[in-house]
């Protein structure tokens, strides 16, 4: 074997396969595309409760940071969050955001896995509540990662939306 054989042989070796990302196994690293603006995944949270499992990628793009959320029920249902600043403290049946009203759709608790930035909450437990405009069009999400609780505005997102670029592996 020659020189430009072993050498040739040797980089192919080393290729590794990038697997083809959809919105359910985004890497730490990869770029998405929405609204016409490049994110960068730079997070990932994985959440179990009980069987079922969801998660929300931290999406940042300068100083602008977005979550996309993903999970698979019947269908594949993907949304955009922003985190607000909404002092709550607890998780009651209903609240009011920009004159209107949201309704408490779910609630539960999660234990988390996280990646990236947010490798910082990894094998923490959760409580989460989901509330649902009256319009059906918006969302407020809360979580409660001890005593503080984080909310989020949101929207759902086909898939269609987002274009999605393998960072690596």
């Amino acid at each position: 074997m020659g020189f430009f054989s072993k050498l040739f042989s040797k980089q192919q070796d080393q290729k590794q396969e990038v697997k083809e990302r959809n919105a359910l196994n985004l890497q730490i690293g990869d770029i998405i595309t929405y609204d016409l603006v490049d994110y960068e995944v730079v997070g990932k949270i994985t959440y179990r409760d009980g069987g079922y499992e969801w998660f929300s990628y931290q999406l940042l793009e300068g100083k602008n940071i977005k979550w996309l959320a993903a999970e698979m029920d019947d269908e594949l249902e993907l949304g955009i969050y922003e985190t607000i600043k909404l002092p709550v403290n607890s998780f009651p049946a209903k609240m009011e955001y920009e004159s209107m009203t949201y309704h408490k759709d779910e609630e539960g608790e999660a234990h988390v896995v996280g990646e990236g930035r947010s490798k910082n909450v990894n094998g923490q437990t959760i409580r989460y509540a989901e509330y649902l405009s009256e319009d059906e069009e918006t969302y407020l999400s809360l979580e409660s990662w001890g005593s503080e609780v984080e909310v989020s505005y949101g929207f759902d997102i086909e898939e269609y939306e987002l274009k999605i670029i393998a960072g690596s592996n």
